[in-house]
């Protein structure tokens, strides 16, 4: 066996100093993007893995970061998961991942008990069961990164996409067209229901700009955004008088659960009705038909939450918070261009 491999040798495979190097896999400093890529690259050709022990051990932490989700059984924050690991593993880092249910008790304790941190460094954060005003009770010490739809009050960074663009240009889709009826699956109007109230917002926004009429009752409100409840919410829309002739769901489950609802009716997608997703998962891309959807950029979501939380981490001053926005596209699949455009398009 040769010898280990140094962060110097990465530094010269890269063209770099080795300084550079430390900010890449430290998450210490903004790096340049093109310079981070390569690298990144040098570090996977080589098989560089840092000196974690010793380096948590001379700073008192404990290598490890956390990650609370709300659901660990919707692929989206599983496929998530997936990125956030392989971006701390190269970093040096292991990662604890809790499950919450969206129970805010759980979630607070996340935010409140100073004797967790010794568990773990810092916290990736996606609230289900916390309002926007929840966030600013908690332990002030605990380096956070909070995802999904929530705003920094200036202690944690949020990284995220503009769900209320994203929605709009999701509805667009489906008025371009020539959908008139268009329903709405997934609003959520309590407290804690942010993200879903913003995919309604851009829905809206999407109407008032084609100057074409809300169906305020083809708007349909779920406790989640799984199969079974895009399933019952499609059956409440077709029993009435005038169905929708589309429809935007607020995620892929809740697409797959609309349009298995519509075959056990007899109905075509996208002939009959015409449905789009959210999230982009890998369930929506071999369903039958497949589904068009807003595709996050979940790479860059990932890669940034653990560089920002990581830079947290390693600072001796309180770093103020930043709101990032990840990219995000609409992919027009079968079940709104049909198959022969969407072949044609190769999605």
């Amino acid at each position: 066996m040769g010898r280990p491999v140094t962060l110097r040798d990465v530094a010269i495979r890269a063209g770099v100093s080795s300084r550079t190097v430390s900010n890449v896999v430290n998450g210490y400093a903004p790096v340049a993007e093109g310079t981070r890529a390569r690298v990144q690259q040098a570090v996977d050709e080589l098989g560089y893995r840092p000196n974690v022990l010793a380096r948590n051990l001379a700073a008192g932490r404990s290598g490890q970061i956390a990650v609370v989700v709300p659901y660990l059984d919707t692929p989206y924050f599983a496929e998530l998961l997936q990125d956030i690991i392989r971006a701390a593993r190269v970093r040096g880092y292991n990662v604890l991942i809790d499950q919450t249910e969206g129970d805010p008790e759980h979630e607070k304790k996340f935010l409140t008990q100073g004797s967790l941190h010794l568990l773990f460094d810092g916290v990736i954060f996606s609230p289900l069961g916390l309002a926007q005003s929840d966030l600013s009770v908690r332990d002030a010490s605990l380096p956070l990164i909070v995802l999904g739809e929530r705003v920094s009050d200036g202690g944690f960074d949020h990284v995220g996409i503009d769900d209320s663009a994203a929605s709009r240009e999701a509805t667009e889709h489906l008025l371009s067209l020539g959908r008139r009826r268009v329903a709405a699956i997934g609003d959520q109007p309590y407290r804690t229901g942010e993200a879903a109230q913003l995919r309604t917002r851009g829905f809206r926004l999407a109407h008032e700009h084609a100057g074409l009429p809300v169906h305020e009752d083809l708007i349909i409100s779920t406790p989640r955004f799984n199969r079974a409840d895009g399933a019952t919410a499609m059956a409440h829309l077709l029993d009435r008088e005038e169905p929708p002739d589309a429809v935007f769901c607020y995620s892929d489950l809740v697409a797959l659960g609309a349009m298995h609802t519509l075959a056990s009716r007899g109905l075509r997608v996208p002939e009959d009705v015409a449905v789009v997703g959210y999230d982009d998962i890998e369930d929506g891309r071999y369903s039958n038909p497949t589904v068009t959807t807003i595709s996050p950029d979940k790479k860059m979501i990932a890669e940034t939450a653990v560089e920002r939380l990581l830079q947290r981490i390693g600072s001796t001053t309180q770093v103020p918070g930043l709101e990032i926005r990840a990219p995000h596209r609409l992919i027009a699949r079968q079940s709104t261009v049909g198959r022969q455009a969407a072949q044609a398009s190769g999605s």
